[in-house]
């Protein structure tokens, strides 16, 4: 059996387009020429640890609530070389040696690891959802390394060209920063054989370590479609307007254009900072704060991430970083659902024309009351042509908006609570540039968006 011809002859399946990048390269399109939201969901030992049973659970309750992308890994963080699947099954064997692995599949019949993965890759698709696979985590290059440039490289190859006609997107990297000429070589060799697998049919991007993004790693990569950052598991919008949440507005506005994404923010119930002693666990609000964060700074998508679901925890496993429930019970989380009806604000309007607006904001004195900081960062989108702009408003507090973006003499105004999805005060007013608005619960820490519409 050939290494690198070996292929599964994974049938392309109806409900999902390959994706691609928009011309302008700010957003990601399909091949019809459609916008595509990406809500993708950090299901990172989805193949490693799910059965069968438990993956159509996981992918059914995922589409229900709209996501697009589910984010797994085919060589999972926890030993996802030693440990087997769920039905015993592993992903490589050794027989030339530690740094030549190959991957393991039965000569005969099914139920190999791998034929586990077509199963849940054919799942997901069906369902309308993209899988953003990851070859292999970060430890599997970097710290615990079994790959070298030769062997990533074939064994990224092989990958590709078994899912070359899947609904998947490739992500390299996996928590991990690059650091040395070395790991540099491996991670490249890994994109060509990607692209070689699959002739370069599938978008391309690099998931980077805590705090860090692709575009500080691999600023001028050829290979990356789309930028990545790892935003993560804090809960303030940071001060640096590199770092973080502010990050992603400094990469939206990097030229040449590409697409950027939060491919890890906040998840809920997830200790703070990693110090649940200190700050206790996060909750849906903060969730929340992160999805508008990232969209209205101008990343083209977001992805949620539940701290059970991550690690597919249940009482039998090890728990990792203190998991609150099992994934069953994570998956009823309002944070997921909540982001599932927020999707529609961003579908239901003009998509490839959509900026960041920070500008329409008028700072309030002192500023740190608005636009804010910290928790309390308002944050603005709007068209460039001029139809609509949306405010993120964390505070109830009163705040002056220039509506003078919005080309059309009267506006029409709703209060969008994120929390149910429901709307509130719709009303239409004369388009007079700045005005000062109120959120609907004056003097409370809840969270709304105001939406402007142009009256046409």
């Amino acid at each position: 059996m050939s290494y690198v011809t070996q292929n599964a002859g994974h049938a392309k399946v109806p409900g999902v387009e390959s994706l691609k990048v928009h011309p302008e390269g700010h957003y990601l399109m399909t091949e019809s020429g459609r916008p595509f939201f990406w809500l993708g969901d950090t299901a990172w030992e989805l193949f490693h640890r799910a059965t069968r049973e438990e993956a159509i659970r996981y992918l059914d309750n995922r589409a229900k609530l709209g996501f697009t992308v589910v984010q797994s890994v085919a060589i999972a963080e926890l030993d996802g070389i030693g440990t087997p699947n769920a039905y015993g099954r592993k992903s490589f064997s050794f027989v030339r040696g530690a740094k030549e692995p190959e991957p393991l599949v039965p000569e005969k019949g099914e139920n190999g690891y791998w034929d586990h993965v077509d199963f849940i890759v054919k799942a997901a698709n069906e369902r309308g959802i993209i899988v953003a696979m990851l070859p292999t985590w970060g430890r599997w290059w970097k710290q615990d390394a079994i790959f070298t440039p030769s062997s990533g490289r074939r064994y990224c190859e092989w990958l590709a060209r078994r899912y070359r006609e899947a609904g998947v997107v490739w992500v390299l990297g996996g928590d991990r920063p690059i650091e040395t000429l070395e790991e540099r070589a491996v991670i490249d060799a890994m994109a060509a054989g990607l692209r070689a697998g699959d002739g370069g049919r599938h978008l391309l991007t690099f998931h980077p370590h805590g705090g860090g993004a692709s575009s500080q790693s691999l600023p001028d990569c050829a290979w990356i479609d789309f930028h990545m950052r790892q935003n993560g598991h804090t809960i303030h919008y940071p001060q640096d307007p590199g770092e973080r949440y502010a990050g992603t507005l400094q990469d939206a506005l990097r030229e040449p254009a590409k697409p950027v994404l939060d491919g890890e923010p906040v998840y809920e119930g997830h200790p703070v900072d990693f110090r649940a002693d200190e700050h206790g666990h996060t909750i849906a609000a903060d969730v929340r704060r992160a999805f508008f964060w990232d969209l209205f700074n101008g990343a083209f998508g977001h992805t949620y991430g539940h701290h059970s679901i991550w690690q597919f925890y249940s009482p039998e496993r090890q728990p990792v970083n203190r998991p609150l429930m099992t994934w069953e019970e994570a998956l009823e989380a309002p944070g997921a659902r909540q982001l599932g009806l927020a999707k529609r604000l961003f579908e239901e309007r003009a998509f490839f024309t959509r900026i960041p607006a920070p500008d329409i904001l008028v700072p309030s004195n002192p500023k740190s009351l608005v636009p804010g900081a910290g928790m309390r960062r308002f944050a603005a989108t709007r068209d460039r042509d001029g139809t609509f702009a949306m405010v993120y408003v964390p505070i109830g507090c009163p705040f002056t908006v220039d509506f003078s973006c919005i080309r059309s003499d009267r506006i029409r105004l709703v209060w969008y609570d994120p929390r149910t999805g429901e709307e509130r005060n719709r009303h239409v007013i004369a388009n007079e540039g700045c005005r000062t608005v109120v959120p609907p619960s004056v003097g409370e820490l809840l969270d709304w968006v105001l939406v402007a519409d142009a009256d046409r």
